[in-house]
């Protein structure tokens, strides 16, 4: 049975916490709509995939609590990103890193692992709980319609999931983040979303 949790309770952060460190998957509020969060251990990110009817060889964007919290999925910034990240996070820029030794193979068969440091506090203060990075996918499933509130989520993973953390409010879902990669020599924007490419080449305009 999926339970819904308020977070307004600071108890439900505990709960949510257990829940993750227990390999078992939430739905957590964040600044670009609902997501479902698991703990880096390959059994919680194959339950994660198995939620959303989604392949097991796709790559898991993580969400961090804290800059610092870095350090402990990617490996050294180069200073082009180190400026990204001081410029745009918190906020909707998910990059594209090199990842650090040791990262789950389900997280990201590759070289890179997406990372991103959210604008919001919900799921920031639960991210800090669980240690600080999350692997969160979007809540949704393809070909149905995505969920902008917390009882939309229980509806479409109810039974699927452990909890859904409910902030009480209704999130857009036209808001995307934009995912971009630095090479060594040029910036490479994936997908673009809340920032634009612009906005992103002019702040690392001269930073070598």
């Amino acid at each position: 049975m999926t339970i819904m949790l308020s977070a307004d309770d600071p108890n439900a952060f505990v709960v949510a916490a257990e829940m993750l460190n227990r390999g078992q998957i939430v739905a957590i509020p964040t600044d670009t709509g609902y997501g479902l969060a698991a703990s880096l251990a390959d059994e919680a990110i194959l339950r994660l995939y198995l939620a959303k009817e989604r392949p097991p060889d796709k790559s898991t964007p993580i969400l961090i609590a804290d800059l610092e919290d870095i350090e402990t999925v990617a490996q050294p910034l180069l200073p082009p990103v180190e400026r990204l990240v001081e410029q745009f996070w918190p906020g909707p820029l998910t990059l594209l890193l090199l990842k650090a030794d040791g990262l789950p193979q389900r997280v990201s068969a590759t070289a890179n692992v997406a990372v991103r440091l959210p604008d919001h506090d919900v799921a920031r203060q639960l991210i800090r709980a669980v240690g600080g990075a999350l692997a969160v996918s979007r809540a949704s499933i393809d070909g149905k319609e995505i969920p902008t509130t917390a009882q939309a989520v229980l509806d479409l993973f109810g039974g699927h999931i452990a909890a859904v953390l409910n902030s009480k409010t209704e999130h857009p879902t036209d808001v995307v983040s934009t995912v971009a990669i630095f090479d060594g020599r040029n910036l490479q924007v994936i997908r673009e979303g809340a920032i634009s490419e612009a906005d992103l080449k002019a702040a690392i305009e001269n930073v070598r």
